[in-house]
C-alpha cells in the first residue's frame, strides 16, 4: 500500500512540473482586469474579468478571457482559455510579411512591417500581442474603438490574414518568383503614378 502511495504521489508530483515546465515555454501577458458589479436584490455582488495573451515567442499566439468572483482564479481562467485558442501567424523575420489591417467589431488596426532596430512601435493591448508572438519590428496603429477586447481580436484578424511569397503562390498556382516580380513592379507603378502629384504639391 505504501509502494502505491509512492507511486501516485510521484505522477502527482510529474504532473505539476510538467504543467510548470509548460508554462514556461509561454510568454503570458495580463492585458486587463476588470471589476464587474451586479446588483441583486439582496445587494451587489463583484467579479472579475482579466484579458490575457499567450504565445512562444515563435509565431504562435493567442488570447483569452477569464471570468471569476477572485481576481487571481479570474487571470488563471484568461490564460487556460489563450492557451487553447493558440493560433500560428507568418512572420518575416522579426516583423510581418507584409502591410495588413485587421477589423473586428469597432476595433480596426494597421499593422506595417518594419525593419530591423525599429522595435515595437504599438499601444497597451497590442503591443502585449506582439511581444507574445515573438515580432520584434513592427509599426502599429489603432483607429476607432479603444475597447480592448475589440483591439485585440482586430490584431489577431490581421495576423492571422498575413500569407508570405511561398503560401501565395501555392494558393494560385505560380511560382515565388514570379509572385515577387509581380509584387515589385506593382510597387514600381505605384510610386511612378504618386510622383507628379508630389512634384505639383
Amino acid at each position: 500500500m505504501a509502494y502505491n502511495d509512492g507511486n501516485s504521489g510521484g505522477r502527482r508530483g510529474d504532473n505539476r512540473r510538467d504543467r510548470e515546465e509548460a508554462n514556461q515555454e509561454f510568454i503570458e501577458k495580463m492585458v486587463s482586469l476588470n471589476r464587474v458589479a451586479k446588483t441583486h436584490k439582496g445587494g451587489r455582488t463583484f467579479t472579475f474579468a482579466a484579458l490575457c495573451v499567450v504565445g512562444d515567442g515563435k509565431g504562435r499566439v493567442g488570447y483569452g478571457l477569464g471570468k471569476a468572483q477572485e481576481a487571481s482564479e479570474a487571470i488563471r481562467k484568461g490564460f487556460e482559455d489563450a492557451r487553447k485558442k493558440l493560433v500560428q501567424i507568418t512572420l518575416s523575420g522579426s516583423t510581418i510579411p507584409h502591410e495588413v489591417t485587421g477589423v473586428f467589431g469597432a476595433g480596426r488596426v494597421i499593422l506595417k512591417p518594419a525593419p530591423p532596430g525599429t522595435g515595437v512601435i504599438a499601444g497597451g493591448a497590442v503591443r502585449a500581442v506582439m511581444e507574445a508572438a515573438g515580432i520584434s519590428d513592427i509599426r502599429t496603429k489603432r483607429l476607432r474603438s479603444g475597447n480592448p477586447q475589440n483591439v485585440i481580436a482586430a490584431t489577431m484578424v490581421g495576423l492571422r490574414s498575413l500569407r508570405d511569397a511561398a503560401q501565395v503562390a501555392q494558393t494560385r498556382g505560380k511560382t515565388v518568383e514570379e509572385i515577387l516580380s509581380y509584387t515589385k513592379t506593382r510597387v514600381r507603378r505605384t510610386r511612378q503614378n504618386a510622383e507628379p502629384e508630389n512634384q505639383a504639391d
